[in-house]
């Protein structure tokens, strides 16, 4: 897997721009598939800053209606990684 197919999108709650602030913590969408060591070498390669941390969380897909039809949105991954002090990371340079 590579780094474009890794990071899908920066996360950008009010929440996740107060931990950006206080914690030097980025929150980002990642593949399902991809695992804590391969969002770290994915985030200091695009961004070249030092992780210090990943952690993970997985969502499944909630029911979605419309009309007489259902079905479920996709589960999705967040990783919030933390950056070493002193560093930081710009959200508007995700690779497309």
């Amino acid at each position: 897997m590579n780094y474009t197919e890794i990071l899908i999108a920066p996360i950008l709650s009010e929440k996740s721009v107060n931990m950006k602030d206080t914690e030097n913590r980025y929150t980002f969408q990642v593949n399902p598939k991809a695992t804590k060591p391969e969002i770290k070498k994915a985030i200091e390669a695009v961004f070249k800053v030092k992780v210090t941390a990943v952690r993970t969380a997985n969502y499944p897909g909630k029911l979605h209606k419309v009309g007489r039809h259902e079905g479920y949105r996709s589960d999705w991954k967040k990783a919030m990684v933390t950056v070493k002090a002193g560093q930081k990371i710009d959200m508007t340079d995700l690779p497309k």
